[in-house]
Order: structure tokens, then C-alpha cells, then sequence
């Protein structure tokens, strides 16, 4: 099964999260304080992978604004103990298998499992499913005497059958059948036994996993058996634990003074194993190779290290020819490495977890963070799911926004004061909801890709803004869907960030510096075009490319080609009613003051005209009507609006991707 959506109330700065979706791999991203932390915890303790940890606790968890409130009423038994984590898993195949198994064909109602628990810190399951099909089933698979049998086809509750089977001959059938009766009664109901009995053996735990989760680059053995032994481990013991379990070890075996040879020839093993997926992925150093020794301790070893066995992790640069302990390294290096630890000590047992990682990038330089994006999609995805929180632009994939979640504290983002049940940590799907610095990453992560993009991408198409990126993607894949012609992938989409930034940027865009044979650094041309809205300003901007000799006139294309009038923006090739509808949708208009045609000033750009309307109607709160919000909802929404875009629309673009495409 695979988690699905998720809610969280009533939790350290979380008043009410609202229900957000979960991916293979999805991100939150928020500023700092924001609660990206409270969601991952609140998660984690809902079902851990470290079972101590699965436990909320009103003192230090509840919102510390009205936790005093909270506990008088429910001493008074005003209100039940508070909810703070939902979980909602979507069933696959053989979970179904499984169920109809038990419970026999046509058992479930539903395809999901629901999980929840709150300060009173018990796990309940919600599981939909026909009580009446199940019953039916389980009284079908016994072999009960013919009396008993019709009886039972007549009992109302799980009570009357289990007084009719009290009655009958106590053979074995009808002892088993009762047996599995009273466990029913005693889980309330046949959903909660199938949810309990056969669905929760098969449910992911969640392994969290912080800074503190990182190995110290040394350990006594004999101390860590104790800990293992008083369950207290370390949090730094786990990666520890890993590495021992993917040399084949046990804790014991490292204590076997006869087994020296071996032990080393093992971990020597694990070492390698971990060195190549660090190279691997591991940009920044290439020439590190990891080192493992078990040897009895000496006087001189740390504090705690002097008696027994102690393990020791090393870390050897073979381009500098330094041998350094692994706890010395940098702090990124040593969180990769111990993720890694963990994480392959998951995978080789095959546990079934969600991943959940907080602010894995914190210690990471920029590249490093690009290569551990690179890790979760080639080794994590398909794999585990994957949830993580970040702040930095360097670890949110750009051309993955569908994966992000704003995480924003509406009561520190605004001026306005708010109410108290107002205020508090939202998860946001939509993008345009979000306020400026909660979208700050994303911004960060589009502006370094378009620098990169920029000296790097043989085939760059600049367009003016966001808004024309958002449209154009959107609508190549709906063509492609239709196997009609889209925009070729072989195109990077570039936001040059308007008319007048475009002879700039083609300057820079059109050459990059590369590097012959010979190792002399050579200037080449690259493949350029230009996609620009057009108003009755541009035609200079435009001539502009053409006199500096930046761009050829064939390879300059605007939008009121396409739309055969004097002026244009990519607004304009759609239908008027139809982007008015996605203005009314993105800012909610629709139920208060819908926009229509015919409200709207006649003629020219559709964007002109919005904008003229609203300076005399603004739209609700004052916001700024801006492009991009439109443009966001419909690459959020594709599903839901494409049935209503015209032909001609689809005509249009059809035509401009045609045309690009014969310039590559």
C-alpha cells in the first residue's frame, strides 16, 4: 500500500494542516519556523519505525497558545482527547488479495486504509468494507452443523451469532468460528478486524531521519550492546547498526577476538560497497574511500573507549593521501554517509517504510544537494516513498513543482492580525496561495535552473515570463496526449523576465565558452529562439534583435503571429471566456463577482483589459491581479479544464509548436 493524503491538527504549531496529497516523492518547502518539522514529527509518530518514538504528548506537543484550555476540557469530558495525525493509504493489488483471503471477494467498499491516532495515543484503522459480504464469508469457510448454519443466517448482530453459536455442539468449526467472533466484537466491528488482523501487518512504518541521526565515527561495542539491550539506543547508533548488519554481522561476532581476520575482511567489504555509492553520488570528492577496524581498546582511546572492543570508521582521500576519522569529515559528508548507512540497511531487509527526512540538505553544499536529488530519484524512488522538508532552493527539482507543498504559518506571514483558529501551520498544494517568502525556494530553484539552462542548454527558447513557461508546458503535453504535435523536448524553456531583458539576454544566451581538443577555449554558437508577447512597445525591442545581429528575423517568434492580431500575449491564445474562467477559479471570484466578457472594456490584449477592470473593481483583500496565478491553476488543474479548451485554441498552439520545432 502507499500513503495517499495526510492531516495533521492540534500539534506544536499546527492548529489545523489541511488534507495534503503524497507522491512518490514529495516536498516541503517553507521558510524557517514554518513547521515543516511539527508535519514530519507528527507524521512519524503516528506509526514510527522506532516504536518508542510513537507517542504525543500534551506537554510538549499541544499549541502552547491554548494547551490549558485544552486540558480543562478534557478533564470535564467537554471534548475527546484531540486527533493529531491522519494517514490515508491507497490499497494495491495485493492488498485487496489479501483481504478477500480473509474476508472473501467483494469484502471492501473502499480502496484505502485509514490510520489515526491522538494524545491518547492509540491507534485506530478505518477501513470500509461490506460487514454483512464479510460475515457471510467467515460463516461460509466453517463447516458448522446444519441447525447452527441457518440460525446464523438470521443473526442481526455479532452478539446473536455468538449466542447461536453458544448454543450449538461445540465442535471444532463452531469453537474457531466463535473464536474469530469475539475478536470481531472485541475490535467493533468486521472493518476494524480486517484493518487489525490483516491489513496492519502489511502497513509502512515511518523512518524519520535528522542532523542527530549521524554516526560519531566510533563506538564501543560492549557499550552499544548495553544499549541495545536497556532499549536506549542513540539516535547515531542506527547508521552504526546499519553498516554492522550490511557487513552480515552481529553485535556478538565483533567481540570474538578469533574472528579478527574475518571481521575486518567483512566490514572491509560493507566499506566498499558504501564507497562506491558515494563516489557515485558523491560529487564533490571522487578519490574517498571508507575504512572499517575492530581492534581492543588502549589506554590512550577516548573517554568511554578504554576497555573492551571498539569500531572505528574511516575515511581515506587518496588524492591527498590522508587518512582522517570519519566523525572529522564535514558535516554534509558524514550525514550522507550515515543516510546512506541507514537506507541500505532498510533496503537489503526489505522493511516497508515511508521515508521522511528533514531538512536533508541543511549541511550540504548546493552541488551536493543536486547529487542527493539524484539519489532519491535513481535509488529511493520506486522504492520507498519519500516525504522531505527543505528551505533551499538547491533541493527542489524544478521541473517538478507537482511534487511540492508550501508549508507556511499563516499567523507569522501576515501583518494582519488573526484570529486564534485562524493562525497556525497550513500545508498548501496551490502554489498561488502561498505567500511570497514561503515561495522564495521555488523561485530560488526556477532562477538557478534558468542560469543553468542558460550556459548550458544547446537549444534554448526564451519567453518573457513565467506565465508563458507555465501555458506552453502545459499545452504540449495535452497535445501529446492527443498525439497531436507538442513543443520538442530537445527546447529548454527559458523566462527571460520581459520584452526589454531580451536583447541582454540573447547576447549572453546565443554563444557559450567551450573547450577543443586541444584544451584552447573556444566560443560556439548555440541554437536560440526568441517566443514574445507583442504590444505596440515591442516592435522595437524585436528590430533591436534583428540590427545587433543577435538573432536571425526567422528565429524571433510573438504570440500575435499566431493569433493574426496587432498584438498579443499568451493569454490571448486562448478563448476569452475560458481564461476568464481561470481567473474567476484562481482567485475564487466565481461565487462572489464572477468576470465575464462583456464586463470587460472591448477589444485588444485580454490582459490589458483585466487589468483596467480591476484598477476600478479591485479584487478582494486588494491583491495584485498577477498573470502567474492564472497560469499556476491551470498547470495545477490540467485535468479538470482541459475538456473545456476550444479547438481553435489547441489550432493555435498546434500551429506555434509545429513552427518551433522545424528551428531544432
Amino acid at each position: 500500500m502507499k500513503l495517499a493524503r495526510v492531516h495533521v491538527t492540534e500539534f506544536q504549531s499546527v492548529r489545523d494542516s489541511g488534507t495534503f496529497e503524497i507522491g512518490d516523492i514529495t516536498c516541503l518547502v517553507g521558510k524557517n519556523e514554518s513547521g515543516k518539522t511539527a508535519i514530519l514529527q507528527a507524521l512519524y509518530r503516528l506509526h514510527p519505525y522506532i516504536e518508542s518514538h510513537g507517542r504525543y504528548s500534551v506537554t510538549d506537543d499541544y499549541p502552547r497558545w491554548d494547551v490549558e484550555d485544552y486540558r480543562l476540557a478534557v478533564e470535564a469530558q467537554r471534548r475527546a482527547p484531540a486527533r493529531v495525525a491522519r494517514a490515508e493509504f491507497a490499497l494495491e493489488a495485493d492488498d485487496r488479495q489479501a483481504v478477500e483471503a480473509v474476508a472473501g471477494p467483494g469484502a471492501l467498499r473502499g480502496a484505502s486504509l485509514a490510520i489515526a491516532k491522538g494524545y491518547d495515543n492509540v491507534l485506530r484503522f478505518e477501513c470500509a468494507v461490506d460487514e454483512d459480504a464479510v460475515f457471510r464469508h467467515v460463516v461460509a469457510q466453517h463447516a458448522l452443523p446444519q441447525d447452527a448454519a441457518a440460525q446464523l443466517a438470521g443473526a442481526a448482530t455479532i452478539a446473536d451469532a455468538l449466542a447461536i453459536l453458544g448454543r450449538a455442539e461445540p465442535t471444532e468449526p463452531v469453537r474457531r468460528l466463535a473464536a474469530i467472533l469475539r475478536e470481531v466484537q472485541f475490535r467493533r466491528g468486521f472493518g476494524a478486524y480486517v484493518a487489525e488482523a490483516v491489513l496492519a501487518p502489511r502497513l509502512p512504518r515511518f523512518l524519520y531521519f535528522d542532523e542527530y541521526y549521524q554516526m560519531q565515527g566510533r563506538a564501543n561495542i560492549e557499550a552499544l550492546q548495553t544499549r541495545i539491550a536497556e532499549g536506549r539506543l542513540q539516535p547515531s547508533d542506527y547508521p552504526l547498526l546499519g553498516l554492522i548488519h550490511r557487513a552480515r554481522l552481529k553485535i556478538e561476532d565483533l567481540l570474538d577476538p578469533a574472528r579478527t581476520r574475518d571481521l575486518k575482511n567483512r566490514l572491509e567489504g560493507a566499506g566498499n560497497h558504501l564507497t562506491r555509492q558515494i563516489v557515485r553520488y558523491w560529487s564533490q570528492n571522487k578519490h574517498l574511500q571508507l575504512r572499517f577496524d575492530v581492534r581492543p581498546a588502549r589506554r590512550d582511546d577516548p573517554e568511554g573507549m578504554r576497555a573492551g572492543t571498539n569500531l572505528w570508521s574511516e575515511v581515506y582521500d587518496a588524492k591527498h593521501m590522508v587518512t582522517t576519522e570519519l566523525g572529522s569529515r564535514s558535516r554534509g559528508f558524514v550525514w550522507f554517509f550515515s543516510f546512506l548507512s541507514w537506507y541500505g540497511d532498510v533496503q537489503r531487509e526489505k522493511q516497508n517504510v515511508v521515508i521522511l527526512l528533514d531538512e536533508p540538505g541543511l549541511s550540504l553544499h548546493p552541488r551536493a544537494q543536486e547529487d542527493l536529488l539524484r539519489y532519491f530519484e535513481s535509488e529511493v524512488k520506486g522504492h520507498h516513498q519519500l516525504l522531505y522538508s527543505t528551505h533551499s532552493p538547491f533541493m527542489v527539482d524544478s521541473r517538478r513543482f507537482d511534487r511540492v507543498r508550501i508549508v507556511q504559518d499563516l499567523g507569522i506571514d501576515t501583518d494582519e492580525p488573526l484570529e486564534a483558529e485562524a493562525g497556525g501551520t497550513r500545508v498548501l498544494a496551490a502554489l498561488a496561495d502561498a505567500s511570497p517568502d514561503s515561495l522564495s525556494p521555488l523561485e530560488g530553484a526556477l532562477a538557478h535552473d534558468i542560469a543553468r539552462s542558460l550556459f548550458a542548454a544547446p537549444n534554448t527558447l526564451a519567453v518573457e515570463g513565467i506565465a508563458d513557461l507555465f501555458y506552453l508546458e502545459a499545452m504540449s503535453a495535452l497535445l501529446t496526449e492527443k498525439g497531436r504535435p507538442g513543443l520538442s523536448k530537445q527546447w529548454t524553456v527559458t523566462p527571460a523576465g520581459g520584452a526589454g531583458k531580451l536583447p541582454a539576454f540573447a547576447a549572453l544566451a546565443s554563444l557559450r565558452e567551450s573547450v577543443d581538443r586541444g584544451g584552447r577555449q573556444q566560443r560556439e554558437q548555440r541554437n536560440l529562439a526568441v517566443l514574445m508577447d507583442l504590444q505596440q512597445a515591442d516592435p522595437q525591442a524585436v528590430e533591436n534583435l534583428f540590427k545587433k545581429q543577435l538573432l536571425a528575423q526567422c528565429r524571433v517568434l510573438t504570440f500575435a503571429d499566431f493569433t493574426w492580431g496587432k498584438e498579443a500575449d499568451v493569454e490571448d491564445m486562448f478563448d476569452v471566456d475560458f481564461y476568464l474562467r481561470l481567473v474567476n477559479e484562481a482567485y475564487r471570484l466565481q461565487e462572489t463577482s464572477p468576470l465575464h466578457a462583456l464586463g470587460l472594456a472591448p477589444g485588444g490584449r485580454v490582459v490589458k483589459r483585466l487589468e483596467s477592470h480591476f484598477a476600478q473593481h479591485p479584487l478582494p483583500y486588494n491583491q495584485a491581479f498577477r498573470r502567474e496565478r492564472a497560469a499556476r491553476h491551470f498547470a495545477e488543474n490540467l485535468s479538470q479544464l482541459s475538456p473545456a479548451i476550444s479547438a481553435a485554441t489547441f489550432a493555435r498552439f498546434e500551429t506555434l509548436f509545429e513552427q518551433l520545432n522545424r528551428m531544432l
